[in-house]
């Protein structure tokens, strides 16, 4: 699911199996859609993957936010 939400202009989905996961996504990619496995996800890593993806937003460091610019910059053919 994830790589063909990727397919999608301004989609940056994230593959997330643990809270970890989730947390760096939001911050470091700035991930917008959250991609989980059915079969290998309980629903108490579920509760904890979802409460750090909703409580994490993007980094305001200059160097992970040049990491989101450049992935914009892909997604246009720029780089």
């Amino acid at each position: 699911a994830a790589i063909a939400a990727n397919k999608v202009a301004g989609v940056r989905a994230a593959l997330c199996g643990d809270a970890e996961t989730a947390r760096g996504a939001r911050r470091w990619n700035d991930a917008n859609v959250l991609a989980l496995s059915l079969r290998s996800t309980s629903e108490h890593e579920l509760a904890e993957i979802l409460d750090a993806w909703l409580g994490t937003g993007p980094s305001a460091d200059a160097e992970d936010r040049a990491n989101i610019d450049h992935i914009a910059e892909v997604e246009h053919g720029d780089a």
